[in-house]
This record gives structure tokens, C-alpha cells and sequence, in this order.
């Protein structure tokens, strides 16, 4: 008898792992670029005014953001939005 599973999908990275914490996850800049819309020289201006989470440097050339300061980041502004919205 030949029995045919389905392949189980990868666990994303926000999942808890042992029931604890979610693991953290490193986004490289096409990533944070496409998530946040943001152009690349928006981003890096706005992260010299500290206005965006800074990257966190992978050694040597290769950097990263962290996706749960980027998901935060976004979250103040869509908060920030509905602030001022109901002004």
C-alpha cells in the first residue's frame, strides 16, 4: 500500500518555539524596503534622524533589521494615523 503524505510547510520564524518567546528574525533591505514601501534613501535619512529602527550589522558588508522593530515601527505609524485622524 502506498501511502502519500502532505508535506508539512516550514514553520515561520513567528511562531513560539518551545511555547516560550517568538524567535527573532533578521530582514534583509529588499525585504524592509517592500514591507515598509519606504525608498532606500527615505529609510537610511530617516534612520539619521533616528525616525527608523537601525540595522544591525551580520559581519563585514552584510547588515540586517530586525522584523519585529520594523512591524513596531510600523504599528506607531499606523497608530499614529488614526491619531490624528480623530483630532
Amino acid at each position: 500500500m502506498l501511502i502519500v503524505s502532505n508535506p508539512t510547510p516550514s514553520t515561520p520564524s513567528s511562531v513560539l518555539q518551545n511555547g516560550d518567546t517568538p524567535r527573532e528574525r533578521f530582514i534583509r533591505l529588499p525585504e524592509v524596503l517592500y514591507t515598509t514601501g519606504l525608498s532606500r534613501s527615505t529609510m537610511y535619512e530617516m534612520m539619521s534622524r533616528k525616525q527608523f529602527p537601525v540595522q544591525v550589522s551580520l559581519g563585514g558588508k552584510n547588515v540586517a533589521w530586525l522584523a519585529s522593530e520594523v512591524e513596531q515601527w510600523m504599528d506607531e505609524r499606523i497608530a499614529n494615523r488614526h491619531q490624528r485622524s480623530a483630532e
